[in-house]
């Protein structure tokens, strides 16, 4: 998906994929800074095993997404500690931009009827067939029953071949050695890794991500996509989503409305 790294991508039909019927889907509660009262989707404390009675996810809303904002990036950082790399003395500042790990970035799709721009969020999809995980030769590339999509920096060797499948590039390499890191997220050189969304407060019983929580704009919505009441699936009843390159049928767990 080289496309996502244009700036604009000029071939929005593509980028989006073939399915041309708008896709809605069951996503469920959301936790944000200004919210409606509603109940909240119940994560399970650490002490508990993860089962498949949820499977968390998320639903972006591109039409909210303002131009020039970036407060779910840079919560992304902050959350799990990716501000904290450093760029190496007299590296290239360009190559570093291109290396650094970055879990969260805003790419923009062109629709060439209309001109309009739309503003999205990338992140891992944590899909429910997520490619990454097929080819993975060490088992480090793994979906939990909870949908969530993660790496296992035990088994990692590097060899990056999760990279190369990914349709949504939304994985990161660590190029440096890392000399600070936080302990809920540990990062080393040689490792792959993504978005987790923010897997440590799952397991904490925390039902919220960082991103989710810094949008004013209320444009992302995080939750248990099983659940049939939550605010979210409420929402997708009158507002349409679809996948990014849902032409792929992995049946992402982020969906996209206003695109």
């Amino acid at each position: 998906m080289n496309k996502h790294q244009a700036g604009v991508d000029t071939s929005r039909r593509g980028f989006l994929g073939a399915a041309a019927a708008v896709t809605t889907v069951t996503l469920a509660p959301g936790v944000i800074l200004h919210r409606l009262a509603v109940a909240e989707p119940q994560s399970k404390p650490g002490s508990e095993a993860v089962t498949d009675e949820v499977r968390w996810g998320m639903l972006i809303d591109s039409a909210k997404c303002a131009e020039g904002c970036d407060a779910c990036v840079t919560a992304c950082n902050r959350e799990n500690g990716l501000d904290l790399q450093e760029q190496p003395e007299g590296e290239d500042t360009g190559k570093w931009d291109r290396q650094v790990a970055k879990w969260i970035r805003i790419v923009k799709v062109k629709d060439n009827l209309t001109g309009h721009v739309s503003r999205l969020p990338m992140m891992c999809q944590h899909c429910e067939h997520p490619p990454c995980v097929d080819v993975c030769p060490t088992g480090a590339s793994f979906k939990r029953a909870d949908g969530i999509v993660m790496v296992d920096r035990h088994t990692c060797i590097g060899c990056r071949y999760c990279m190369m499948a990914c349709p949504y590039k939304a994985r990161s390499f660590i190029h440096e050695a890392v000399d600070t890191r936080l302990t809920r997220v540990p990062r080393g050189k040689g490792c792959v890794e993504s978005c987790n969304l923010c897997v440590h407060r799952r397991d904490k019983g925390t039902a919220s991500t960082a991103c989710a929580d810094a949008c004013e704009a209320q444009a992302i919505l995080f939750g248990d996509l099983k659940d049939p009441a939550g605010p979210l699936r409420k929402a997708l009843a009158t507002l349409p989503s679809r996948q990014i390159r849902e032409d792929l049928a992995l049946n992402t767990g982020v969906r996209y409305a206003g695109v």
